[in-house]
């Protein structure tokens, strides 16, 4: 799975955000993180059962390390990569849409 600053660096260099100002960039930045990590995690949700749930669930209370999670993720769904490297694609494609902001 794509980490959360491979993800901030991909969408910076194609949504063409590295002209702004650091200030604004971080703000940005960390609502579309937030934004792609909701839709990873809710499509996740999906594809997991009830119980693949309540045993990812207890994971991130219990505070193991990301590689562990992942770990989890790509044994319990088929092409979990190819999950989250869809969902990242379909965001920036919203982003670069034009009508995304009416």
């Amino acid at each position: 799975m794509e980490n959360q600053e491979t993800i901030q660096k991909t969408l910076m260099n194609e949504l063409g955000l590295a002209d702004l100002p650091t200030d604004k960039q971080e703000k940005l930045m960390i609502k579309m993180t937030e934004a792609v990590l909701r839709r990873i995690f809710e499509e996740t949700m999906k594809k997991l059962t009830e119980t693949e749930q309540k045993e990812y669930i207890k994971l991130i209370d219990e505070d193991v390390d990301p590689q562990q999670l992942e770990a989890f993720l790509q044994e319990k769904i088929d092409h979990y990569d190819e999950l989250v490297k869809k969902i990242v694609e379909e965001f920036k494609s919203e982003m670069k849409n034009p009508d995304f902001l009416k």
